[in-house]
């Protein structure tokens, strides 16, 4: 992964958008990490948009705690919960 501190970044955006063939450029400032540039080619904008999001991102950290105070629940408890056949 390649890295670049921000007062360094004087390139333009394209010759920064072909690099990230390479693997993703992360962009710091003071060394801290601030942004990253990835690709997308294999991602649809729904899913980017969504793993981005602020409201989106507080829901998983609250089913993370939740999973972590009292446990999951097995493959075949969600199909019945769902009432799916199994292996549908």
């Amino acid at each position: 992964m390649k890295s670049i501190e921000l007062s360094k970044a004087t390139g333009q955006l394209a010759e920064y958008a072909a690099a990230i063939a390479e693997g993703p450029i992360v962009v710091t400032k003071g060394g801290r990490p601030v942004a990253a540039l990835v690709s997308v080619r294999k991602a649809d904008l729904e899913s980017l948009l969504v793993s981005s999001s602020p409201r989106f991102q507080a829901i998983l950290r609250k089913s993370r705690a939740e999973y972590r105070r009292k446990g999951g629940i097995s493959p075949t408890e969600m199909r019945e919960r769902l009432d799916r056949p199994k292996g549908a």
